[in-house]
């Protein structure tokens, strides 16, 4: 194992390496939070798949097709499907309005009065998206050095924090494409073919599989339908996702860029289903489908590129982690906090100060740290994965899916509507999962209707958005409103 050790040390020293450069390079709040809103297509498509494409999409992806089959590639399909309806009909607008959360974007959009109550439904969202990625550095850091569960979810938190919390999004974003193409090696290119060969070819598998394994709605309707709901309607508005599109460069790389990253996680989302079904011809009897991954990169990997492997998957866990962790730091910081202290503030580039000479930077700083202790204090406590991820979209798709597809979608839509919807949606949400179970398909279903039916109610039965903030929303979307604050003319990384 001393290869294997080698090369993940590299490897993490690396992301540690890539969050002091970061450092040194994030001197605005712009620079910091969003990479200076001018990342060209390659950079913007490697970081776009890496922080979609997890420890759930990998770890869990080869699990689902161990117990499924190839229908075990839905979950991960339909995040594709969603960074796909995102960037062809989406991205582009979202781009043009130069904020830096979605509240900000919904305060554009009904007048200022929706952004608190969103961005703590946001901030529950983020946090517990942190918290799920976190948890994950536990199976990792087993497999790797044999370490208890709290150990691992330190040390691979703190490495996570550390970087984030140095160059904010340009550390993140570098160290997302390291890791986007340690997955691409890793998951791809090594450990796909490798599993199939030592599984005995796919001539093989379907001689000691079941014919299930192989067929493409296996998983169930029910299944796809809810992973539609979640998963593809949670990329459409999801904060970490929202702030990656920000950070591109033109509207032709928010769109195209994310198309390519959209495709790469149907490509990703398939490749986890045939490695899951050969480890169930490899393994038949394993105690849980999730130690599916971790078994046959143990077992059947060479030394060396098992280190790989291992660092393919800790690097979907950290692009995830990291994503999240910015994402909840920012929207509690900007939605929240600001909001409480009185001074909300418009989107601004700039110096990184706002009008008190507060100094942005070190202030979301501070906010990143704070909340990468609160993830790992928090994913050290709690113990299902599962549990907490289902939370948290479910709080995102019922609380928020509605106000925020509205407010892009229908003119009608109204402030009081917006804000009806999420309090509806979010408690309808929490009191079925008290009722049906946390795992329930129910309260997803439940939520958004409730969220539709009062958004669309209260919007008819309020005053219509005064002209004036919708002509400055579409001045915005159409991206002829001057920025509050120009960035200095800089070339576009690619």
């Amino acid at each position: 194992m001393a290869v294997d050790y080698i090369v993940i040390v590299v490897y993490l020293a690396g992301m540690l390496a890539m969050g002091w450069w970061g450092m040194r390079r994030a001197k605005s709040k712009s620079e910091f939070l969003v990479a200076g809103r001018r990342l060209g297509p390659g950079m913007y498509s490697g970081t776009m798949a890496a922080i979609v494409l997890g420890g759930a999409s990998t770890i869990g992806g080869v699990g689902l097709g161990y117990q499924y089959g190839l229908s075990g590639a839905w979950m991960v399909v339909t995040i594709g499907l969603g960074i796909l309806a995102l960037s062809v009909f989406f991205s582009a607008r979202i781009a043009r309005l130069k904020v830096y959360t979605v509240s900000e974007m919904l305060d554009l959009r009904y007048g200022g009065r929706a952004g608190l109550i969103s961005g703590v439904v946001m901030w529950a969202y983020t946090l517990m998206l942190a918290v799920t990625s976190t948890i994950a550095y536990a199976t990792i850091f087993d497999v790797l050095f044999d370490v208890n569960r709290t150990l691992a979810i330190v040390l691979g938190g703190s490495i996570v924090v550390a970087y984030s919390t140095l160059g904010g999004m340009w550390s993140i974003t570098l160290t997302d494409m390291v890791q986007f193409v340690v997955k691409t090696i890793g998951v791809l290119l090594l450990l796909l073919p490798i599993a199939v060969v030592k599984a005995g070819g796919f001539g093989e598998m379907k001689a000691q599989l079941p014919t299930e394994y192989f067929d493409p709605l296996g998983i169930g309707g029910e299944t796809i339908f809810t992973y539609v709901l979640i998963y593809t309607f949670g990329m459409l508005i999801g904060q970490d996702i929202w702030q990656r599109v920000f950070t591109a460069g033109s509207d032709r790389t928010a769109k195209w860029g994310g198309t390519v990253a959209g495709t790469y996680c149907l490509v990703y989302a398939v490749a986890g289903a045939v490695i899951g079904t050969a480890a169930k011809v490899l393994y038949p009897r394993l105690a849980s489908p999730d130690d599916a991954f971790a078994t046959i990169v143990k077992d059947e990997l060479p030394v060396g590129v098992r280190g790989l492997v291992l660092a393919a998957a800790l690097a979907a866990v950290m692009s995830t982690s990291s994503g999240a962790l910015i994402a909840c730091a920012t929207v509690a910081n900007n939605d929240i906090w600001s909001r409480l202290r009185g001074a909300v503030r418009g989107p601004r580039g700039g110096d990184g100060h706002d009008g008190d000479g507060h100094d942005e930077v070190k202030g979301n700083r501070a906010f990143i740290l704070a909340m990468g202790v609160a993830v790992i204090l928090i994913a050290i406590a709690l113990n299902d994965v599962v549990e907490a991820l289902t939370v948290a979209y479910n709080l995102l798709v019922g609380g928020l899916l509605v106000p925020i597809l509205g407010g892009l979608l229908w003119k009608r839509g109204t402030a009081q509507g917006a804000l009806a919807a999420v309090a509806v949606g979010g408690l309808a949400v929490v009191g079925l999962m008290a009722a049906y179970g946390i795992l329930a398909n129910e309260p997803v279903y439940y939520g958004l209707l409730a969220s539709l039916a009062v958004y669309v109610a209260v919007s008819l039965a309020t005053r219509p958005t005064d002209e004036a903030t919708l002509t400055a929303w579409r001045e915005r979307l159409a991206g002829r409103a001057p920025e509050p604050q120009s960035e200095p003319a800089v070339p576009t990384p690619q």
